[in-house]
């Protein structure tokens, strides 16, 4: 004769059998941990519950989520590997029941006497994923006053497992959603890194080289130039693609906003701080951060920035606890470094901690091949948005562009061609339609005091370095282009000084 189920028996088998519905389909962390903590707590008819996530930066306990009176005063607080009988339980991944925490040596009371919570038995059980401890689980005391028994803590290993089951399955729906996004920012980059240029792929392939090492880079370039591009294939090419990138613009931002930014703060660092916030380089753990336009940054975050890339840890603002960080730093400006160091405006050593390869970013005059193909790029791009499907660019119109100096480079150029997409007459592109005055070249040498001898030098040593910078270095290549011997221009180079190209 089959044995009758009991109604508390019947009621818990309704509460798991309605969390397991949810745990494979819902997307949302917070709500199913919430539901599945309120059930536990229901079901053993406990006072309180809790669910505590490992911190491994910090290598602390933090409540994600709580039930009971005090729910959101405890959430405030984190308790320590070891620390306590939470600590203890994700120390050693054994399962503890206490009848009377009063009698156990590693009851840790700080937390019940300050948020005044009285506290007669806890249950707590490990959270694990795999082999690896990622939190524990929680319930204490019963309402009606009784002490939790092993009845109570098989059903706590129950929730447990299912608690467990959830944060896997968020997890692992957040690496495919990542990694979706991160397949999507690499067909974006492979049309957004757009030439066939000496020069260019001279900076693709070196930018590959630091992809697969762990070196800091420092990107050199006027504004407009792509430096950020390059900077995101760097990281898409290299080991820790499938973690984050984090962009960051140094330029114009006070130093204390800055440092907020960078490192995070606590709940109450300062006025306005009424929750944690965490910062850009503890999201970009394991991954990259990119410090664009590094050369605004204050003397005071110099100090700060040098600190972490030395200690590889950093405290938030307002905090205490020192947070690890693995993050590789590519970092980017316009301005020359080097003088910057030489006239005290930066630091030196931060300066040979980021420049332990530098690449040069070439300004698209440098580059003037390549417009063709990126004006056709950015056409493709700006016209789908229109409805003139066949616009094309005249012949005339792309030999002003090809002719022009480009100050604002491939940021300038985008812009040119959107406004002509826009204002034009919807069939062809013409001149006048590009936002774009006719180029004034300024020669090196022109200038009066000048003895003919050191003007024709002037331009010489320019005209050298341009054919060098275009040919990626290869002085073959550039003496072919200047219909010189390459032995003469090794002389020339050597005359002039001429030194890394």
């Amino acid at each position: 004769m089959p044995q009758k189920i009991s109604s508390s028996d019947a009621a818990l088998i309704t509460h798991l059998k309605e969390i397991s519905s949810w745990v494979s389909s819902v997307q949302d962390l917070d709500k199913l941990l919430e539901l599945i903590i309120a059930s536990a707590a229901r079901v053993m008819q406990a006072k309180a519950a809790s669910l505590l996530l490992l911190d491994r930066k910090t290598n602390t306990l933090y409540f994600q989520v709580a039930t009971g009176e005090k729910r959101k005063e405890v959430k405030e607080y984190r308790i320590k590997m070891g620390q306590g009988i939470a600590g203890h339980v994700a120390q050693t991944g054994q399962s503890q029941l206490i009848e009377d925490v009063k009698k156990d040596p590693r009851w840790f009371k700080e937390i019940s006497e300050s948020i005044q919570f009285e506290t007669q038995s806890i249950a707590c059980v490990p959270l694990k994923r795999g082999e690896a401890i990622i939190g524990v689980m929680q319930i204490i005391d019963k309402e009606d006053g009784s002490p939790l028994n092993h009845s109570d803590m098989q059903l706590l290993e129950e929730f447990a497992s299912l608690a467990a089951l959830a944060l896997g399955h968020a997890q692992n729906f957040q690496e495919v959603k990542r990694e979706i996004q991160g397949l999507k920012e690499e067909l974006e980059l492979r049309h957004e890194i757009i030439g066939k240029s000496p020069a260019l792929e001279k900076v693709i392939t070196d930018g590959l080289k630091v992809a697969n090492s762990k070196a800091s880079a420092l990107i050199l370039g006027e504004s407009g130039t792509g430096k950020e591009l390059l900077a995101r294939l760097i990281h898409r090419a290299g080991p820790r693609k499938n973690k984050p990138l984090v962009v960051l613009n140094c330029a114009a931002m006070p130093e204390t906003l800055l440092e907020d930014e960078l490192f995070g703060h606590e709940k109450g660092a300062f006025t306005g701080a009424v929750n944690r916030k965490v910062g850009k380089f503890e999201v970009a753990h394991e991954g990259t951060i990119f410090l664009d336009e590094i050369g605004e940054m204050t003397p005071g975050m110099q100090a700060k920035l040098l600190r972490v890339l030395q200690e590889g840890n950093f405290y938030r603002v307002g905090g205490n606890i020192p947070i690890s960080v693995d993050v590789r730093v590519l970092s980017a400006t316009n301005k020359k470094l080097d003088i910057e160091v030489a006239e005290g405006r930066f630091r030196e050593d931060l300066y040979y901690r980021l420049n332990v390869v530098q690449i040069n970013m070439p300004t698209l005059r440098e580059r003037k091949e390549d417009i063709p193909l990126l004006s056709q790029h950015f056409l493709t791009v700006f016209k789908e948005e229109t409805i003139n499907p066949n616009l094309v660019i005249s012949k005339a119109a792309m030999e002003k562009m090809v002719q022009y100096d480009w100050p604002g480079n491939i940021r300038e150029l985008r812009n040119a061609i959107e406004r002509a997409v826009v204002m034009g007459n919807g069939k062809e592109i013409l001149p006048e339609d590009l936002p774009i005055a006719a180029s004034r070249s300024s020669y090196p040498g022109m200038q009066v005091g000048l003895t003919l001898d050191e003007a024709l030098n002037q331009f010489k040593k320019a005209f050298i370095i341009l054919n060098l910078k275009s040919s990626g270095g290869n002085r073959s290549k550039a003496a072919k282009v200047m219909a010189i011997q390459r032995t003469y221009l090794s002389r020339l180079i050597s005359k002039f000084d001429i030194q890394g190209l």
